[in-house]
């Protein structure tokens, strides 16, 4: 099995899962936070975060990676006082593709998991609050367990946009072998090779196999959290 692919080609394999759960893991409490403030709050600016939020689906992925390298290069606005301060740099680093892979799939994830608070009813919320529990108390208790299965919804989501992400991801941190070349990026490189379409069509088996199993998993996991709050 381990000669299917070349040891560089699993490098890329396992670099991309790495990026992905990475991606996901971090950007997932920026997620619920976001979205229940677009769902619940009123404030000015809503419009232009929800905006903001949604702007990397609409911008080129190349435009976005500019962004992010102009933002958190070495020399960018907030990239030259990471580097300086905490030694910390992320572009041309495989953190930098978890940023990147972050920033493209963020808005998927809101939206999944704001579709699932809308459909809570919001009584339920102010029977709780009635009953003097605090709105961290009541989010925690009431909201969250309603809104799980959008939770895991839109993680696994983020999760697979965060695996097919290229056009921000290749301009902010480039396609460097073993560094930070992903699997969309190695399939990118070997078509560029004359001969290189089997070796192409294995990745991308690959990636639709990994897709299939994060869905079949997110669907198993979602019937069984919804089994289990139908039953409480």
């Amino acid at each position: 099995m381990t000669d299917w692919l070349t040891p560089d080609e699993w490098r890329a394999v396992a670099l991309s899962l790495r990026v992905s759960l990475w991606a996901t893991a971090l950007s997932l409490p920026l997620g619920i936070l976001v979205a229940y403030a677009l769902a619940r709050w009123q404030f000015w600016g809503k419009q232009l975060l929800n905006g903001l939020v949604h702007l990397p689906l609409i911008l080129p992925p190349v435009v976005t990676g500019y962004l992010l390298l102009m933002t958190f290069g070495r020399r960018g606005t907030v990239g030259q006082y990471l580097d300086q301060w905490f030694g910390i740099v992320l572009a041309f680093r495989w953190t930098g593709a978890a940023l990147a892979a972050a920033v493209m799939a963020f808005p998927l994830m809101v939206r999944a998991i704001r579709l699932a608070i809308e459909a809570v009813d919001p009584k339920l919320e102010q029977a709780a609050a009635t009953l003097g529990a605090s709105r961290p108390w009541v989010f925690a208790t009431v909201t969250l367990p309603l809104i799980l299965p959008g939770i895991i919804a839109g993680a696994i989501l983020a999760f697979a946009k965060a695996m097919g992400e290229f056009g921000a991801t290749i301009t902010f941190v480039s396609n460097i072998p073993g560094q930070t070349q992903t699997l969309p990026s190695a399939i990118y490189a070997v078509l560029q090779v004359p001969g290189g379409e089997a070796t192409a069509a294995r990745l991308v088996w690959v990636a639709i196999g990994v897709a299939m199993a994060a869905l079949v998993l997110s669907e198993w996991v979602a019937r069984g959290v919804a089994r289990r709050i139908a039953g409480t």
